[in-house]
């Protein structure tokens, strides 16, 4: 198990599997986030779907269980959200505002990102290219989420804060995690790029579903 940079805090009073924990890192150099995300516990109470044989863009993964992923720049109030499937199914979308305009972003192709799981841990690992869609300079705020569907079909939201009175991946006051601008260093930590020294836990505000 790695050293996490985060832990993802469900939403208070959901159904959440039985020792379910997800934590993972993330870091930004020269154009690209490194990403990776573990969902550990007794994986057998998740459903997880099977590795497509021909993963493609796909919409509407947060149906099921998947790992999502904001990030917008500090002086504008449009972002980014990638989804990444445990099947392999991936989408990146663009969005003007808070859940304005919402459309796949054309400047990404292809996401290639890789799955791997094993009997108590499904690790999610990419990097991501951002230097068509973020200037280098430019400082960039981060959420890191996910959605994990049960067996029985109970679904739970977690994320690095819960700001609101729903469950809302896309509120800006949840993207807590700072990406300054491009420098040529890594910065994979909230201090404005020094190496964090503990997990980050964030405070939950209280919450309910909803993608």
């Amino acid at each position: 198990m790695i050293s996490p940079d985060f832990v993802l805090t469900p939403f208070p009073g959901e159904a959440n599997p039985p020792g379910v924990t997800i934590v993972g890192s993330i870091a930004r150099r020269a154009g690209t986030l490194s990403f990776r995300c573990e969902v550990r516990g007794d994986l057998a109470k998740v459903a997880i779907p099977s590795r497509a044989g021909s993963p493609r863009r796909k919409h509407r993964l947060w149906e099921g269980t998947c790992v999502e992923l904001f990030f917008g720049t500090a002086d504008s109030g449009g972002y980014r959200e990638i989804n990444f499937s445990p099947a392999g199914h991936w989408n990146v979308y663009r969005f003007d505002g808070y859940r304005k305009g919402m459309r796949e972003e054309e400047t990404v192709s292809s996401l290639p990102f890789e799955v791997r799981k094993g009997p108590e841990a499904l690790v999610f690992t990419a990097e991501i290219g951002i230097g068509s869609i973020v200037p280098p300079g430019a400082d960039v705020a981060a959420n890191v989420a996910a959605v994990i569907e049960a067996a029985d079909g109970g679904k739970s939201h977690w994320a690095l804060r819960h700001p609101g009175a729903r469950p809302d991946f896309h509120r800006r006051d949840g993207f807590v995690w700072p990406l300054p601008g491009d420098t040529g260093e890594d910065h994979p930590g909230r201090d404005g790029g020094a190496p964090r020294r503990g997990p980050v836990r964030p405070d939950s505000g209280r919450m309910k579903p909803a993608h």
